[in-house]
């Protein structure tokens, strides 16, 4: 009988550890941040993006979905250059970058706290694929504020495009702004 209730304890610690390790498998909201109203004119709209609503409760990210060979994510545009809606020089580097480079910023989970900078990775839309090189990251973490042009957090499933991305898709400018993607490490 002992044998037995052995066996038993270790197949459900088994089976406990397995779902455990599945639900940590999941990215879910690590925060919320609460919106504030921006001053006039302080939250950039260049590419039509949604500014922070006062009151408004955005959730925050530290992850993103596991990376696979074939991981979803959602395409955005930003200009890159030095005066354009990314601000700020890119993280990796502290360098503006040109918009007919293909480059892009990764949510926090994926950008792996720097471990991707200068990396390439394949973004395939449309029967076509683009390599682009990680330059900056889309912080999952922070947003509403004045370093991030008063704009809501990042999903954990964003990739932030260049020009040059869009265009290597071949996406019609009027469709530029939001594409479902897959993408991998390059």
């Amino acid at each position: 009988m002992n044998s037995f209730l052995s066996r038993e304890s270790i197949l459900v610690i088994l089976l406990l550890a397995i779902c455990f390790v599945s639900e940590a498998q999941k990215c879910r909201p690590s925060g919320m941040i609460r919106g504030k109203k921006s001053p006039s004119g302080q939250c950039n709209q260049e590419q039509d993006p949604d500014c922070c609503r006062p009151g408004k409760m955005y959730p925050t990210y530290t992850c993103s979905p596991a990376v696979s060979g074939n991981t979803h994510a959602y395409l955005t545009l930003n200009s890159f250059e030095a005066g354009g809606d990314g601000s700020l020089p890119s993280e990796c580097d502290n360098k503006y970058h040109n918009d007919s480079t293909p480059i892009v910023a990764l949510s926090t989970g994926w950008y792996k706290n720097g471990g991707r900078c200068h990396n390439n990775i394949k973004i395939t839309a449309n029967d076509r694929s683009v390599v682009a090189m990680v330059v900056d990251e889309c912080d999952s973490t922070r947003g509403c504020d004045a370093d991030h042009d008063y704009l809501p957090p990042c999903a954990n499933n964003i990739i932030v495009a260049s020009k040059a991305v869009w265009e290597g898709l071949h996406v019609s400018k009027e469709n530029w702004g939001g594409l479902d993607v897959t993408w991998n490490d390059a």
